[in-house]
């Protein structure tokens, strides 16, 4: 007797066409990490499928076997639904969620299970959903957050080079090779250590809260250091914001 496919939290990071009537869809799941799926006749209009495959929604997800015709990584997607309880999110904060999408995409191996990153990321879409003051604070918060469950975080306590505790009024930045060094424009060591206290801590509301004052500050560094790891790839999400920032000067994320 076969045993029921199991049931997986899960949220759409991307989708495209597979064929005239179905998708391939990546998935971020709380069990199995970043999966890839079949949906087929996901885009027929009488599919139930349709209406449920969106980004930023959570969902409950079931996984078939592989189909014969794609590759062995790909699963089959036998069902999926709406989990409910998540507002949609602004048009104003898209980019950022679709951003935050992307460096999921291109920083996580398939099939690897982060459970604690899957619980910040549905934290940070609802703190976009109901951002009152910009996107800054929670996408500074999921860079951070991002970074050290990939491990490619330094300890934010202590200067890198020196191994020593950060100085409170002394300024710090993070460099992608060199960790956090001394500088004179960066923020000062007991933003750094508060941000360390949170992060240890896991309170991503918390961490928010200590980005939201140099939020601005923080957005090269950390930045950089993202590009750093993801090698010469492009982010396509970065590059419309900068885009839009062009003609639009005011948004600033």
């Amino acid at each position: 007797m076969s045993r029921p496919a199991a049931t997986l939290a899960a949220f759409v990071l991307h989708s495209h066409d597979w064929s005239e009537t179905s998708l391939i869809v990546e998935l971020f799941t709380r069990e199995l990490g970043r999966v890839v799926v079949a949906a087929k006749g996901a885009k027929r209009p009488t599919s139930q499928l349709r209406p449920v495959l969106l980004p930023f929604q959570p969902l409950l997800v079931q996984l078939g076997k592989t189909p014969a015709d794609a590759a062995n990584e790909v699963h089959l997607l036998r069902s999926a639904e709406w989990a409910g309880g998540a507002p949609m999110l602004p048009s104003a904060a898209l980019f950022s969620g679709f951003y935050c999408n992307e460096l999921l995409l291109k920083l996580l191996a398939r099939q690897d299970p982060h459970p604690a990153l899957y619980a910040a990321y549905a934290d940070t879409l609802g703190a976009l959903a109901d951002a009152q003051h910009g996107d800054g604070p929670a996408l500074r918060a999921f860079e951070l957050l991002l970074l050290r469950e990939l491990g490619l975080l330094p300890d934010l306590a202590v200067e890198t080079l020196t191994v020593q505790p950060v100085a409170p009024q002394r300024r710090y930045t993070l460099q992608a090779e060199a960790g956090l060094v001394a500088d004179a424009e960066g923020p000062r060591g007991e933003t750094w250590v508060a941000l360390a206290a949170a992060l240890e801590h896991d309170h991503p509301a918390a961490l928010r809260a200590a980005c939201a004052p140099v939020a601005a500050v923080l957005r090269v560094p950390l930045r950089s250091l993202l590009h750093y790891h993801l090698g010469h790839t492009t982010l396509r999400t970065r590059q419309v914001m900068v885009d839009v920032q062009k003609l639009d000067p005011a948004r600033t994320p």
